[in-house]
């Protein structure tokens, strides 16, 4: 028998399916550092500073450091809450727009240092790496790029001077970062120095956004870049914490003005929270959302922080949709969480691991309309109950609309479906439908568009079968599903 035949058969192929090994990849791909945030799912985003002493959301630049003095600030008891919320990791606000640094920054006097915080020798964003590394948390950070303070602000010295050296001190000190997150907030009236003006910036230039990434490319080369227009992670388009029914992981920003390059602050964000799915780049969604109505602490939004019902609502539109879900914490002015919000969280974290504890598809017996090249090893329906994000149940190339029977051999109850691709190999899918048998036929009890990284269909009912199908109606090429469960959601009591 020829050699290479034979080793065809010996690795599975079969002759029919020697030319088909893995599918070709299709579209724009993910990253190394965007896979990983796929897989990070939720973090937490945490204002702290001036604001939560002034009571307001955006400061002037004009506030007295000597008011920041958290007295009992613990950044174990804020990360622990993020933790057993679920949340793995945590981004740093670690400059807002009102210029004040929580790091003792050689850029600027309007930092931690100047304040009465441990003797003016305290490090906030030291401590919040220190409890990351204790606690396995990942770290991320955000300097806002306005700065309500500086009086450079608005010219070129204050992009090179003070905001590049701020991004360098940040990611050279307090590494690794997971991500590092940049906003759209982009000049206006402040206090500057003394001057009190209001100070516009070209938004589409100003802030030179290839060199000033490149600076996290070079310190932090792991970390996923955040923005408006990214370039890894984009902004959904809101601050509801909801990516759309139908969320497409590749998406390409455009400009509201024609002639200029977008920038963040400066697209059409609207855009953000679809995606388009023939857009240029790989660049999933984050939805960001405040755990309370407002990002910093105000003592009167105590009694109104989201429920855990609200936020499970929210983690399935939004990691449920292939996005990533990044929630707002606001310690209080002692430097700590409010009882509420940490009370919020726990209860909130133990559904979301009562929930997907048991995968009730596991155990059954899985038949495909199709399998690649017969190989049931490598592209078979078995690699979709596996602990492996990566592994997968392919078709051959001309099979774009399979179906999948999984026999459960007994009734379970479920009202939660997952579904996620290989998206090593791209965004494949359209479109699926999900049945149920019953009453001697099959009964549909879902759809859903655009899988991705992750789909969760949240059923506004229980149901109870033996037999459920899994039916690809739309695809642009042959699938590469990695991943499919059915859950019971746990009891919710707020």
């Amino acid at each position: 028998m020829n050699k290479l035949l034979l080793t065809a058969l010996l690795c599975g192929f079969g002759m029919a399916g020697f030319s088909q090994s893995v599918p070709k990849p299709y579209g724009p791909l993910p990253t190394e550092r965007q896979l990983k945030w796929q897989e990070t799912e939720m973090y937490c985003l945490i204002h702290f500073g001036p604001d939560t002493y002034t009571d307001k959301e955006w400061g002037y630049g004009d506030e007295d450091p000597q008011i920041v003095n958290p007295t009992k600030f613990s950044a174990m008891q804020i990360v622990a809450a993020a933790k057993a919320g679920g949340f793995k990791g945590v981004i740093v606000v670690a400059k807002h727009h009102d210029g004040f640094c929580l790091w003792p920054t050689k850029t600027t006097e309007h930092n931690i240092s100047k304040s009465p915080y441990k003797n003016g020798k305290g490090d906030i964003l030291r401590e919040y790496r220190e409890a990351c590394n204790k606690l396995g948390m990942k770290m991320g950070v955000y300097c806002s790029p306005w700065d309500r303070n500086s009086p450079l602000y608005g010219k070129p010295e204050y992009v090179t001077k003070v905001y590049r050296k701020q991004l360098q001190e940040l990611y050279s000190n307090y590494g690794p970062l997971f991500e590092v997150w940049h906003d759209g907030a982009n000049g206006g009236d402040g206090y500057y120095g003394g001057a009190k003006e209001k100070r516009t910036i070209d938004r589409s230039t100003y802030y030179g956004w290839d060199d000033t990434w490149g600076i996290a490319r070079r310190l932090q080369p792991g970390a996923t870049i955040f923005g408006d227009v990214g370039p890894d992670v984009r902004w959904v388009g809101n601050e509801r914490g909801m990516a759309g029914e139908t969320c497409w992981a590749t998406y390409t920003p455009h400009s509201p003005e024609a002639g200029k390059a977008p920038g963040n602050g400066f697209v059409l964000d609207r855009e953000g929270t679809e995606g388009q799915r023939d857009g240029k780049y790989w660049m999933p969604a984050e939805c960001d959302v405040a755990l309370r109505p407002g990002w910093f602490y105000h003592a009167d939004q105590d009694d109104k922080v989201k429920s855990p019902a609200t936020l499970l609502d929210l983690y399935y539109k939004s990691v449920g949709r292939g996005a990533a879900l990044d929630l707002g914490l606001s310690p209080n002015r002692d430097g700590l969480l409010a009882d509420g919000d940490v009370q919020s969280l726990t209860a909130f974290g133990n559904i979301l691991k009562e929930t997907f504890k048991t995968n009730l598809a596991k155990g059954g017996t899985f038949t495909a309309s199709n399998i690649r090249s017969k190989n049931k090893l490598k592209f078979g329906p078995g690699n979709l109950v596996d602990a492996d994000r990566y592994s997968y149940w392919a078709t051959d190339d001309n099979v774009t609309t399979p179906e999948l029977t999984i026999n459960l051999h007994q009734p379970k109850t479920f009202n939660v479906i997952r579904l996620r691709e290989n998206i090593k190999l791209g965004q494949r899918i359209d479109q699926v439908a999900i049945d149920i048998w019953n009453d001697g036929k099959w009964q549909e009890v879902a759809t859903a568009t655009s899988i991705g990284g992750n789909r969760l269909i949240r059923l506004k009912d229980d149901v109870t079968a033996a037999k459920v199908r899994l039916r690809i109606t739309a695809a642009a090429v042959s699938p590469a599903l990695s991943d499919f469960g059915l859950f019971k959601e746990a009891a919710i009591n707020n």
